[in-house]
């Protein structure tokens, strides 16, 4: 699982320094851990996203954001409690989860919001 540094997060998810509006990097859908050391709900979701990192390789990222050396990417996102977990669909905009959620409501969350089908056009 890779750590996001505030140059590796323009480049990957969003360049919120060129964009206003929400235009989203990636080239999978992902989900980000913003966490701290400190924070222990933080180390109770740790295990559960290294594991849906394995069961959905290939199919969305999962990053870590640390919040104590990122404080300038946390503040972009205005994250004031940890975990914050962000769902950054292909399309849409991205949603914001806060807490330590069990992995069966995170499973739930990734087929929802990450790999939700393309809506299909009605004539």
């Amino acid at each position: 699982m890779e750590h996001l540094t505030k140059e590796t997060f323009l480049e990957k998810v969003f360049n919120f320094e060129k964009n206003q509006e929400w235009n989203f990097e990636g080239n999978l859908p992902c989900l980000i851990d913003f966490y701290a050391d400190w924070c222990q709900p933080c180390k109770m979701v740790a295990p559960i996203l290294e594991e849906l990192a394995v069961e959905f390789k290939g199919k969305i990222n999962i990053y870590k954001v640390d919040t104590e050396d990122q404080q300038e990417l946390s503040g972009a996102f205005g994250i004031r409690s940890i975990p914050s977990l962000l769902f950054c669909p292909m399309d849409g905009q991205p949603q914001m989860a806060q807490g330590a959620l069990p992995k069966a409501s995170l499973i739930q969350a990734i087929n929802d919001v990450l790999l939700q089908p393309k809506k299909e056009a009605v004539n």
